[in-house]
């Protein structure tokens, strides 16, 4: 763990999640279905692969700059795809025990994928479905844009700088920065370590929440 730990045992009002690669294991599913669209457009796949994490579909698409194609239909394209293909998708460890333990109202989930995605995903991994969840759909702008962290910190009703956001992949890490929240990076999911200063943590297993009489959260790592 990095020295900037300071993130256990503070208070904070809510914990904000993004979903594939922090709270459950999309990755392997996500490659197979970017890697056909990438080879169908002519991409160097191994290049390309390591873009898609974290983005919204159409942010991926319209990134490669390609020409003569309808963005929004390849969007939708990827989307179906990854809808129909959950194999192997399987939750961080100890992730769904961890969200189950949390007060209803002050967690929520903030993810690039759009609703019918994120919610395919998360029952195959078993994960529960939060009273706030922000999707690709709520959002103008995807991550690294903070917008989507900050309107779940405001449809909870509690100021983003008091949030602790959890999170994987570069653009989330971006976002996560520029929101104003404080940040803990998970490093399960990736095969090449994050080389980050934030506080890391390899799963849920050995985390817990402690919860104070005025109701702040408080991550305790044992």
């Amino acid at each position: 763990m990095p020295a900037d730990d300071a993130v256990f045992n503070s208070p904070y009002r809510a914990f904000l999640f993004d979903m594939d690669g922090t709270v459950l294991n999309s990755i392997a599913a996500a490659e197979r279905i970017w890697t056909t669209w990438a080879l169908r457009h002519g991409l160097d796949v191994a290049a390309f692969l390591p873009t898609i994490h974290g983005a919204r579909a159409i942010d991926t698409v319209n990134r490669q700059g390609l020409a003569g194609i309808d963005a929004q239909a390849e969007a939708a394209w990827v989307t179906q795809a990854e809808v129909e293909d959950v194999e192997g998708i399987v939750e961080v460890s100890g992730a769904a025990r961890f969200l189950q333990s949390l007060p209803a109202r002050q967690w929520a989930i903030v993810t690039s994928a759009p609703r019918a995605l994120a919610l395919r995903r998360m029952a195959a991994a078993g994960i529960a479905v939060p009273e706030v969840m922000i999707t690709a759909e709520e959002v103008s702008a995807g991550k690294p844009d903070p917008a989507g962290y900050k309107l779940a910190a405001e449809r909870l009703g509690v100021e983003i700088g008091e949030c602790l956001i959890f999170e994987d992949a570069s653009v989330g890490i971006q976002a996560a920065e520029a929101s104003g929240a404080d940040l803990l990076v998970i490093t399960s999911t990736h095969p090449h370590p994050i080389d980050t200063a934030h506080a890391t943590l390899q799963s849920y297993e050995r985390v817990s929440v402690a919860v104070a009489d005025d109701g702040r959260l408080s991550l305790q790592n044992h």
